[in-house]
């Protein structure tokens, strides 16, 4: 895999639907543009090609400044464009868009071996902040991620919502990559085609664009909820799992999806299953395999040890065999942990 760079708006790009990117480009594309701050806003869409409402939202954006410099520099890094023609995640034969930047275990592959070209070409650029902006495949809101609690990174979540999750697996991604070089976040904007969050992700980088500089030291963002990520959970492939009364190996309630950012008791029965101790592969943040630390087996009911938070939820099957089940949380808000001192 390699990118293509640009250095100006093709014709047809404010009519054309993510879908449509390939017949412009069959390789992901660096786009640079003027703007009146030299340092650039660096921005990512379509890592994954069905959550398009990044590039809906870049078009919003271009369109208002169509025809003058925008606010300050802008690169836009649009990603799996095959995929978005396909309107798929990502394709059978391909890796995952968000898991080859530097950091990841992949790193030999020739697409992370682009995705660090990126990266380094960005570098020289000295971006002001990075978004990468996503949607979910599941009822969720709006919420932002981070992969360090920097002040500078929470100051940039708190612009796009009052929720923030803090995560350190997966690794490889766009936004842990980024966070070694500039304030970095990653935005999720509920499900593709949403109006509302097209427009709240043009908010975002409109906001961004106007940004003359991030708070000093000591700043926090005391009305921001911070959830961490401790746990990622999944299902064997050898194991068939349904919605609601239809028979699989695993069951799972048919309100699964409105789990998604509650808080769930210890004891609540996360799923049925009478073939396996605990049907579930759970790795915390070292990557270890431990589902006893999260489940317990009650005769046919599978149950949570402890309170926890779901998030990206989804009963999409090609999804969850693709990356995950769901992602299990817990608050955090240490405010000593939040560091503003360090220089970027």
């Amino acid at each position: 895999m390699t990118y293509n760079e640009w250095t100006e708006i093709p014709e047809g790009f404010f009519e054309c639907p993510a879908s449509g990117i390939v017949h412009f480009s069959r390789q992901p594309v660096l786009l640079h543009l003027p703007g009146r701050k030299q340092q650039p806003l660096f921005v990512s869409i379509l890592l994954h090609g069905n959550e398009d409402t990044g590039w809906r939202a870049l078009q919003m954006v271009l369109k208002k400044y169509r025809g003058r410099d925008l606010p300050r520099r802008m690169s836009v890094f649009i990603g799996n464009v095959e995929a978005a023609a396909a309107g798929v995640r990502r394709l059978d034969d391909q890796v995952d868009f968000n898991r080859i930047w530097p950091g990841t275990p992949l790193s030999g592959t020739r697409e992370a071996q682009t995705t660090a070209e990126v990266v380094r070409r960005m570098q020289m650029l000295n971006p002001f902040a990075f978004i990468d902006i996503h949607n979910n495949t599941g009822i969720n809101p709006f919420y932002a991620c981070v992969t360090d609690v920097h002040a500078h990174n929470l100051y940039l979540a708190r612009l796009f919502s009052r929720i923030a999750v803090y995560f350190r697996t997966p690794v490889g991604t766009a936004a842990g990559a980024m966070a070694a070089i500039c304030p970095s976040v990653t935005v999720e904007c509920g499900k593709a085609g949403m109006t509302a969050g097209d427009e709240h992700a043009a908010e975002l980088i409109e906001a961004a664009l106007h940004l003359d500089h991030f708070p000093q030291k000591g700043h926090t963002v005391e009305d921001l909820l911070i959830y961490h990520t401790i746990a990622t959970v999944k299902v064997p492939a050898a194991l068939s799992l349904a919605f609601g009364d239809t028979p699989a190996d695993v069951n799972f309630p048919a309100h699964f999806e409105e789990w998604n950012f509650r808080e769930l008791e210890a004891g609540c029965v996360f799923a049925h299953n009478t073939t396996t101790e605990i049907p579930f592969e759970v790795s915390d943040e070292t990557g270890r395999n431990t589902p006893e630390k999260f489940f317990a087996r009650h005769g046919d009911e599978i149950r949570l040890t402890r309170r926890l938070m779901p998030a990206m939820i989804t009963t999409n099957e090609k999804i969850i065999r693709q990356d995950c089940l769901c992602f299990l949380m817990e608050l955090f808000w240490p405010q000593d942990t939040i560091s503003g001192a360090a220089q970027r």
